[in-house]
This record gives C-alpha cells, structure tokens and sequence, in this order.
C-alpha cells in the first residue's frame, strides 16, 4: 500500500503563525492558530510541539512558508518553497472557489483585496499606513468598549441606529468614537457605526475604486466578525462567503505550493525534524553594512548557535555566510551572541 503523503504550509505573520498540514487531495489534516506574543519563532516552535503529538510528521513530504516572517520561517523549519503572502492566500481561495473574483483578506495588521479573472489572479491591492480596520485594531477599540471580540460582532447586528463615526483613518476613528461615547451613545451603535466606518475606509484605502466581482471572499482573522462582515456586505452590495479555512487561508496556500512542487519534482524535503525544530534554540542579530552607499541593515539568523541564513544585502555579498561583520547594531563583536528569542 502507498503511504501517505502529507505537505505542511506555515504562516508567519506579524500577530499570528498558522500552521496547516493537508493530504494529496488538499484535504485539511491538521490546523493550528497561534499569536505570536511577541515571538515568531517560540509560536513557530510551540505550533510544531502540537503538531509532534498528532503522529503525522513521518509522512510530511514537502513543506511551504508564506507571510512576513515567511523567511525567517523557512529557515528554522527547512521549507522547500518559501511564496509572499498574496500568491499563497489567492492560491488557497482559487483551490476551495474556483469561481472566486475578489478576495477580502483582512488581518493582524495589514488588509488586501485580491483580484481574479477565470480563477487566476490578476492584481491586488495592500493597505498603505492606516491600520484602521485591522485585528488589532478592532481588539483595542473592543477593549476600549468593555467587550471582548467575541461579543464585539454580535454587538453590532443588533444596532437600529448606528452612529457616524469618521472612519477615514484610525486616529480620527478612535476620536471620533470616544467622543460619542462620552455624549452616551449606545455601545451597539457605536460598534455598528465603526464597522460601517472601517468598511468605507477598506473600501477607499485598499480597494480604491476597483470594481469588486462575485464571488466575494472574506479570509483572515478579522472575518470571524460578525459586525465587519455585515458592513462589508452593506458596503460592497454582494454577497460574501466567508470559507471554511479562513483563518489559516495563507498557510493553506502555502501547504498547496509544496504540495505542487512535490508531484512534480518528487524532489526530498529540506524539512528538519519537528523534534528538532521544537527543541532549538534560535535568535536573530543584525548589523549595518558600511561597504557602500546604501548602508544596507542586514538581518541574521542562529539556530543552536550556528548562523543559518541571511538577508538584507541589496548586492547579495552577505549571502556568503563564511563573512563575518566587524560590529553587530548593538555594537558588540561580531563573536558575541545574544538576543533569545
């Protein structure tokens, strides 16, 4: 009988790291949320000790990363495809939809739209220095009402009255919105009146006036919602599907990547051992490269004490790892380790 064959996608970003193991169909074997609190590797690592205890790991045969972090990622795990975050999420999304025209994906920190033709990705927008609208906005202003996220959503839908809130940037947003709270409106309608706001201002800021085509998919953290779903809705004039895997869209579209490149290379994983990867001990250091103009802030990585990898040099000298700086930032000989992560 053929053994299995698993493909393991892992995505860093800048709150969370999702992990998602799926089979040769694209089935969804195992999925993990983490926040990363701070610390991309110790949730990296502390996602693989749960991952270690399902005994799938033997029949792990490639293995993709995706994110911002989806370097540093690739490193500590061994990946066999490393892809940004827009190609993975549009890569999942066209998988579970084929019929998919717009992606809403809305994050920790970051929102995108992504736009399709006949299941294929043809463009994409990212939000520009305004956070409003993101995860972690939306936990402060629940905070700030006394709510948690859960009830954040709920809340909203049973607004009759939602209130104007300026939602053309965070700052004005919160002002806007402690301002009424003081004059005693009602918290429902407050929170609808956010959402409604930070759906214009997606809808300004991200999608800046391209039309959006059915169907419409919200993915990413934000979309467990119930509130910034409904507004969307009102906002866009569609209907929107939120998918299944929403939360993890990014590392399934990176798990679909080293499944792809498996079936048609067969090539062997650069994979470590997921014991090893939970037990490591790995901190990054930097330095500034003084050589020429560009001054160029390069970014190292330690596994167990070795400097595994590189990045940042704009003329790819540092890539050779056998060079040694004379000064790490901190102003320490290069010779000295430091920072645990």
């Amino acid at each position: 009988m053929k053994a299995r064959q698993l493909f393991l996608g892992v995505d860093v970003g800048s709150v969370t790291t999702k992990i998602v193991l799926i089979d040769t169909h694209g089935n969804v074997i195992f999925q993990e949320y983490l926040r990363n609190q701070g610390g991309p590797i110790a949730a990296i690592q502390r996602g693989f000790k749960k991952l270690s205890k399902e005994g799938l790991v033997d029949s792990i045969k490639m293995v993709g990363t995706t994110g911002s972090g989806r370097h540093l990622a690739s490193v500590i795990i061994g990946a066999d495809t490393v892809k940004n975050e827009i190609s993975s999420h549009a890569k999942a999304a066209a998988f579970l939809f084929p019929d998919v025209g717009t992606v809403i994906d809305i994050g920790g920190q970051d929102s995108k739209i992504i736009f399709f033709k006949d299941g294929f990705p043809v463009g994409f927008n990212m939000n520009t220095v305004c956070a409003a609208g993101t995860g972690s906005f939306l936990d402060h202003q629940a905070a700030r009402l006394g709510v948690t996220i859960e009830e954040f959503g709920e809340l909203a839908l049973k607004s009759r009255a939602p209130s104007r809130i300026a939602g053309r940037c965070g700052v004005f947003a919160e002002s806007d919105l402690i301002h009424k709270q003081q004059l005693g409106y009602r918290r429902e309608d407050l929170i609808a009146g956010l959402c409604l706001a930070l759906a214009t201002n997606y809808m300004t800021n991200v999608a800046r006036g391209r039309p959006i085509k059915p169907r419409v998919l919200f993915q990413g953290g934000v979309a467990a919602n119930a509130g910034m779903l409904w507004a969307l809705k009102h906002k866009i004039g569609l209907d929107i599907t939120v998918p299944p895997y929403f939360k993890v869209m990014g590392a399934l579209g990176a798990a679909l990547f080293a499944r792809e490149r498996f079936l048609d290379t067969e090539a062997p994983t650069r994979f470590r051992q997921v014991e090893k990867i939970a037990s490591s001990e790995a901190y990054t250091m930097g330095f500034l490269c003084d050589d020429c103009g560009n001054r160029c802030e390069i970014q190292e990585i330690f596994v167990d004490d070795e400097l595994a990898a590189r990045w940042g040099s704009r003329c790819g000298k540092w890539e050779d790892l056998s060079l040694r700086p004379k000064t790490r930032i901190s102003g320490k000989p290069a010779d000295e380790r430091q920072g645990n992560l």
